[in-house]
């Protein structure tokens, strides 16, 4: 498959357009700052990976039901990714999905990808009857990597508005437990043991500390402070929540080499809840983050 690679500077970024414009490597100076755990094989067979979009829900569900406005939808029978509680999880799309490249420029430091999807196919539709065009720009500049994404609809529905990235990150050269994990004050939105929001809400405190040996899975909101990071003594990794980013999701678990600072436009479960934006016809939706790595000198 035709890889897109994004250069300014020293910063490298790989995207793989046939792929589900799966993101494959983040290089800078060399260094690689994105994992990829078990492989394109992986992604094929509906694994996370590298920098993936989840659409049109990330996470998980609590049913396989859920409704939006005078629209019922039922999930039952349809072939879906579950988690191993039987929840649907990370959407429909998958490294089946081609998008079309609309544009590849370079402007001044900024290289450019822009690249369109059409969610129309009947069996997309069949889990989320909403037709709508997804956009996504990528944007290279020689410190960070910025990536916008914009649903329209094109059809006379609202669209739910649920999707979100799991970028899977590393530092070189530094095992996890050595890594420093910065959060801002945030809410912390409580999970029961299936991962799914109680209801429950926190307001956390600003941290920065070594990981170390702990693993996390936990959910959040926020407001103010919108940057986390890891760091080690020679690195630095920072992912920046914009617009239309409120929600996120921390995952490090057991025995990996990896965090996931998960941007996400709506909270666990939303699509059932009902608590996700909405994208009105006639209007555009776009949620925007940015991530930067970074060499320390010491």
């Amino acid at each position: 498959m035709a890889a897109v690679t994004l250069s300014s500077g020293a910063l490298e970024a790989t995207f793989i357009p046939e792929l589900n414009l799966l993101g494959t490597s983040l290089r800078f100076h060399g260094e690689e700052f994105l994992a990829l755990p078990g492989g394109l094989d992986a992604y094929r067979g509906l694994h996370t990976t590298g920098l993936p979009l989840l659409h049109p829900w990330a996470n998980r569900l609590r049913a396989w039901a859920y409704s939006s406005g005078r629209t019922r939808v039922d999930l039952h029978g349809l072939d879906l990714h579950t988690d191993g509680r039987g929840h649907p999880i990370h959407g429909t799309m998958s490294a089946r999905d081609e998008w079309s490249v609309t544009e590849l420029a370079v402007r001044g430091r900024i290289a450019r990808l822009r690249a369109s999807f059409d969610y129309e196919r009947p069996d997309l539709l069949a889990a989320f009857p909403f037709p709508h065009n997804l956009g996504v720009t990528i944007d290279v500049d020689g410190v960070g990597v910025s990536i916008a994404t914009t649903v329209e609809p094109t059809g006379r529905r609202a669209v739910p508005v649920s999707f979100g990235y799991h970028p899977y990150l590393r530092l070189p050269g530094a095992p996890r437990s050595r890594w420093t994990l910065s959060m801002p004050r945030r809410i912390g939105i409580e999970l029961d043991g299936q991962g799914i929001p109680t209801g429950r809400r926190l307001e956390l405190s600003a941290e920065d500390a070594p990981i170390g040996a702990r693993t996390f899975d936990d959910h959040f909101e926020l407001e103010r402070g919108r940057v986390l990071r890891l760091e080690s003594r020679e690195h630095r990794l920072s992912v920046e929540y914009g617009r239309g980013i409120r929600y996120g999701q921390i995952f490090a678990p057991p025995g990996k080499s990896f965090v996931c600072l998960e941007p996400m436009t709506a909270p666990t479960n939303a699509l059932v809840s009902r608590t996700c934006p909405l994208a009105r016809p006639g209007e555009t939706f776009t949620g925007r983050f940015r991530i930067r790595p970074e060499r320390l000198s010491r």
